[in-house]
């Protein structure tokens, strides 16, 4: 491995082990898979990897007004992996979608007619995403790894490439951007790379969630302040979603095989929701008088903060939802 400019270059046989051993204390429920279509095959010489990785996080930052580089992982063309952002914030990926998600920025440019991807390229995007898969515990289905063409651009509701979406991860992407494609091509090679591995349906040993409602909050090896921090982790940031193993005095256990604490006076309690409509609109207060601000689609999750009157609160910045539409999971 090699780091420079705050990113770190790992091989893909040497990113199957460096996952295992990362601790994030933020739910993942989904992996986005974009391309980044400028820089494209073309601006790759071999050995350029951390200067396009910089260019990307200057312009994200210096254009876009993101406060990082958008996405947790940029594969290249000859199957190396760059990090980008912290594991433990969420990314900047699809609008309205981010949270709990995993961005992977693919580079180049993938829709028919241009870039040919590279088999090492392919192989690499196949292990890192079952990887990811096992290590979060995620399903490999459609609804757990994603597309940007599916999410329509101006407020983020899955339309499944219906109108007002990009073309990215490329319309050529493991033979096409649609779900069908996804299902078809890319799906049955991460269930080949995970090898029989299931995910674990019922977490036995998780008491409920929490949201994170410092802007950041630092994980200690104990339950107080006394404690030090722990060795290896990032502070878990704003509207993060952390599962609850244990409680003592005012503190959480947020992970389930290492002895990790955050203060419980940061958070809130949450539970979590699927979507039972096919589409469920998402408004600035609970009731039918409050502006629609974005949508949910069926199937998808949701972690709620507070109910009132039949409204459910999922999101610190007062987003509501009908709570008939929702399940609990």
């Amino acid at each position: 491995m090699e780091t420079k400019y705050g990113f770190t270059k790992i091989g893909l046989s040497e990113f199957l082990n460096w996952i295992d051993q990362q601790r994030v204390g933020r739910t993942i429920l989904t992996i986005q898979q974009h391309h980044t279509f400028m820089p494209s095959y073309q601006g790759f010489n071999g050995s350029n990897h951390f200067e396009l990785q910089k260019g990307m996080k200057n312009y994200h930052v210096g254009q876009n007004g993101f406060s990082d580089i958008a996405q947790h992982f940029t594969i290249f063309p000859d199957g190396a992996i760059l990090t980008g952002r912290s594991l433990d914030v969420n990314p900047a990926g699809i609008k309205n979608r981010n949270s709990g998600a995993i961005c992977i920025e693919n580079l180049g440019d993938f829709d028919i007619g241009k870039d040919n991807m590279l088999q090492e390229h392919k192989d690499a995007i196949v292990q890192v995403t079952a990887a990811l898969c096992k290590k979060f515990n995620l399903p490999v289905n459609s609804n757990s790894i994603l597309y940007h063409h599916w999410f329509r651009l101006s407020d983020g509701f899955r339309n499944d490439g219906a109108g007002g979406n990009k073309s990215c991860p490329g319309s050529n992407f493991f033979g096409g951007n649609k779900v069908e494609n996804c299902e078809a091509n890319l799906l049955p090679l991460i269930n080949q790379a995970i090898a029989g591995h299931l995910p674990i349906t019922v977490d036995t040993n998780l008491l409920r969630y929490a949201v994170v409602t410092a802007d950041s909050l630092n994980v200690r090896v104990g339950p107080g302040a006394s404690n030090s921090l722990a060795p290896g982790r990032d502070p878990v940031q704003l509207g993060a979603v952390l599962r609850v193993y244990a409680e003592s005095d005012g503190w959480l256990k947020i992970s389930n095989s290492a002895n990790h604490w955050v203060s419980q006076r940061y958070t809130l309690e949450a539970k979590r929701f699927i979507v039972d409509a096919g589409s469920l609109n998402v408004r600035f207060g609970p009731g039918t008088n409050h502006p629609i601000v974005s949508k949910l689609a069926k199937e998808d999750q949701v972690f709620v903060l507070e109910e009132e009157a039949g409204w459910a609160k999922i999101a610190l910045n007062s987003w509501w939802v009908n709570k008939t539409y929702l399940r609990e999971f």
